[in-house]
C-alpha cells in the first residue's frame, strides 16, 4: 500500500465520508457511491460478470463506521447493508475514480430501467 489514511470523518449528514491520506490525498466519497460500489460479494458478486446494480440508494445514509483491524472499515449503511470491508486501498481507488463509476452505475441504471431513487412505502 503506497499510502495510509490519516483521517476517516463522517460527515453530520451522515451522507459523506472524507478519507485524508498522509499523502495529502483527500476525499469526500458519497454514502451512494460507497454503497453501489461495496466490496461485499452481494454486490461484486464472486467473479467479474456477476456484479449488481443495486438501485433506490440516492439517499443512503452511513450509520456505522468501524475499522477492521489495522487495513480497513466496515461501513453499516441505513438499509442495513454491512457486509462491505473497505480496504485502504480501495477507499483510495473509490477517490480517485468515484466519478466515472458514479456515470457507470447511471449508465447500469438506465440500461436496465432502474432508478436511484428509494422505492415509495404505499
Amino acid at each position: 500500500m503506497s499510502s495510509w489514511p490519516t483521517e476517516i470523518r463522517l460527515s453530520k449528514d451522515r451522507r459523506t465520508l472524507h478519507v485524508t491520506f498522509d499523502d495529502g490525498a483527500s476525499h469526500a466519497l458519497s454514502a451512494e457511491l460507497l454503497r453501489v460500489e461495496s466490496p461485499s460479494a452481494e454486490v461484486q458478486g464472486h467473479g467479474p460478470t456477476q456484479k449488481k446494480t443495486i438501485p433506490g440508494k440516492r439517499d443512503v445514509e452511513i450509520i456505522k463506521v468501524e475499522p477492521v483491524g489495522h487495513y480497513a472499515v466496515k461501513l453499516t449503511f441505513d438499509d442495513m447493508h454491512d457486509t462491505g470491508i473497505f480496504p485502504w486501498d480501495y477507499l483510495r481507488e473509490l477517490g480517485e475514480t468515484g466519478e466515472a463509476k458514479i456515470q457507470a452505475y447511471l449508465d447500469a441504471l438506465a440500461a436496465q430501467g432502474l432508478s436511484r431513487e428509494p422505492a415509495r412505502r404505499r
